[in-house]
């Protein structure tokens, strides 16, 4: 089955709710934690100064992966989990603002950008009439996009702290993180 988001959620699906979509069963589990919710009275800073930018990918767990609490770190995340102009612009009111240092990027085994091409954005052109003024960002080696990005990141003019940048990619299979040699 494909992704559903506020249309209406096929009958026996695990998202299913009586005649809503899935946008009515967030808000109702949002309203659920709301009741229980209390103001941790934390700052928007990061308590371990650390932006981590990742993929979109469903299947990333950051916070149990990574072993962070809320309020440890800023988390980016976008198709690929690559360094765009966005991600810059993120990074640099993270440290410029709110003090982050350390920089973690984090692309997966087994990413979609892995099996598109450029050409999407034609195939869209094609389709609405209009061609995307973004770059897909797909890539065919995940380590080498790993270095992209983190070259992308140590050499905007932007950041501050680029001493401490790192790059991994995690194994969607085994849960592990490996660190990708930035040279």
């Amino acid at each position: 089955m494909g992704m559903t988001t506020s249309a209406s959620v096929p009958t026996g699906s695990k998202a299913a709710i009586a005649g809503g979509t899935v946008t009515d069963r967030l808000v109702e589990a949002n309203e659920r934690y709301a009741d229980a919710f209390a103001d941790p009275g934390m700052d928007a800073r990061p308590v371990l100064h650390v932006a981590v930018v990742a993929c979109m990918d469903a299947r990333l767990d950051l916070h149990a992966a990574l072993g962070l609490e809320l309020g440890d770190c800023h988390t980016i995340r976008n198709a690929g989990g690559v360094v765009t102009d966005d991600v810059i612009r993120s990074l640099t009111i993270s440290q410029r603002k709110l003090g982050t240092r350390s920089i973690v990027l984090i692309h997966h085994t087994g990413c979609g950008l892995e099996a598109i091409t450029e050409d999407f954005r034609t195939e869209l052109e094609m389709e609405v009439g209009q061609r995307p003024a973004w770059a897909v960002e797909a890539f065919r080696d995940v380590d080498q996009d790993v270095r992209q990005s983190m070259q992308r990141v140590r050499t905007s003019p932007f950041l501050v702290h680029t001493d401490d940048v790192r790059g991994f990619v995690f194994d969607v299979k085994t849960g592990l993180l490996r660190e990708v040699d930035p040279a």
